[in-house]
């Protein structure tokens, strides 16, 4: 999936995988800036000119609202793309610790089994959203070609220098930068994005497979005893037939040495995902509090610009907002399950040495593995509901005003 992901954002000039030692290609790099310099006047320059100079003069302010929300919430794209792009070193560097965490898995055994089953899972919710985001940007770009006569994605909207927005050619450019712009976004989002809920997911999924390795801990260790003594019966070892040498292969040493191993392994692999986990944390502090905040402040944007003008912008904005919020609900389930086969994990039956390293273990999964929006709240489904009720909250306050 690492390789998958770095393809797609080596067409927006950035390498995030250190094993690809190939210099991304000039052509892409003139592309890039090429196309994100039409975004930037189409949105950026043309967004605010339009909003604090144009409506001012006509006294529209629904019209300004939405252009508000187009050039805020379409930021976030950007600016998470120029802080990767700046810090390319900082996530190449992420991107090999994942890898050499992956390195360490056994192929063939049962843990690597679950994170096939939870990856495949991963794999299907960042396509899914890739999906999601690009239909959007077909459909907010086609909608103007189902309608009679000259019309455009929004018809309110006018590009600084291209007025009138209907008469040749201003029409036919305009059209052009926008769908430009429109899928130079959302390809951005959906990438960038991307790229966050496989490194997050990785981890869930880790943790669900440390969950299923400590609910059979005690089941493994009886029946690697077992096998032990089959092993030993089969073959008739002479130590056996010593009395002595046999008093020495005692059952609950046999156990507990096996347990104590597993247990070491787990703890390690556990720390190593917190680590992991707060490492991403603190990489996208930065982006992620600017973008929450421009995100937010977009979709009061679009209400108060009416639904009847914001309606593929909305889902834009949600699914961003959604993902987010849902990928930290997700780590804090797996976080949940991991602390909760921890305790049922049998250790009654295990020596003291063992029982102290499950405490360890207990205590440590009892910090909860969170992600946040900068540092500022922490992100899950109860967060995102907050978002809907206090971003409506806005608009009903606002709405009166404008």
């Amino acid at each position: 999936m690492i390789s998958n992901v770095s393809t797609m954002l080596r067409v927006l000039s950035l390498n995030i995988d250190s094993r690809n030692k190939k210099r991304i290609p000039i052509p892409i790099n003139i592309l890039t800036v090429a196309v994100c310099s039409i975004y930037i006047y189409t949105y950026v320059i043309s967004g605010f000119w339009f909003t604090f100079w144009r409506c001012q003069q006509t006294g529209d302010m629904a019209a300004a609202m939405v252009a508000f929300s187009l050039n805020v919430a379409s930021e976030v794209a950007v600016i998470k793309l120029f802080y990767m792009i700046f810090n390319e070193k900082l996530f190449k560097d992420l991107t090999d610790k994942y890898l050499a965490c992956d390195s360490r898995t056994v192929p063939g055994s049962r843990f690597a089994s679950n994170m096939t089953k939870a990856l495949r899972n991963v794999k299907m919710r960042a396509v899914g959203y890739w999906i999601v985001l690009m239909v959007n940007a077909v459909l907010y770009i086609m909608k103007p070609f189902f309608a009679h006569g000259r019309h455009l994605a929004w018809d309110g909207f006018v590009v600084l220098g291209l007025d009138p927005m209907l008469e040749s050619p201003n029409y036919e450019i305009a059209t052009a930068v926008t769908a430009i712009s429109v899928h130079f976004i959302c390809f951005t989002v959906a990438n960038v994005s991307g790229f966050i809920i496989v490194l997050v997911g990785y981890t869930e999924a880790q943790m669900l497979s440390l969950s299923e390795e400590v609910t059979h801990l005690w089941g493994d260790a009886n029946n690697h005893y077992q096998k032990i003594m089959n092993d030993l019966s089969k073959l008739e070892s002479v130590y056996l037939k010593n009395n002595k040498v046999s008093d020495s292969w005692k059952e609950t040493d046999i156990l507990h040495e096996y347990i104590r191993k597993h247990l070491i392994v787990i703890i390690r692999r556990h720390a190593v995902n917190v680590s992991l986990l707060k490492e991403v944390e603190s990489t996208m502090r930065g982006p992620n509090a600017v973008g929450f905040l421009f995100l937010i402040i977009g979709l009061v944007a679009e209400l108060l610009g009416g639904l009847k003008n914001t309606i593929l912008e909305v889902p834009f904005t949600l699914t961003q907002l959604g993902v987010d919020c849902f990928l930290g609900q997700k780590i804090m389930d797996a976080n949940l399950k991991f602390e909760r086969a921890v305790y049922d994990c049998k250790w009654e039956c295990f020596n003291q040495f063992n029982k102290k390293i499950v405490l360890v273990m207990l205590q440590n999964s009892q910090k909860t593995m969170t992600l946040t929006a900068g540092g500022m709240v922490t992100l899950s489904f109860s967060y995102f509901m907050n978002i809907i009720r206090s971003s409506y909250s806005a608009y009903t306050t606002l709405g009166s005003m404008i």
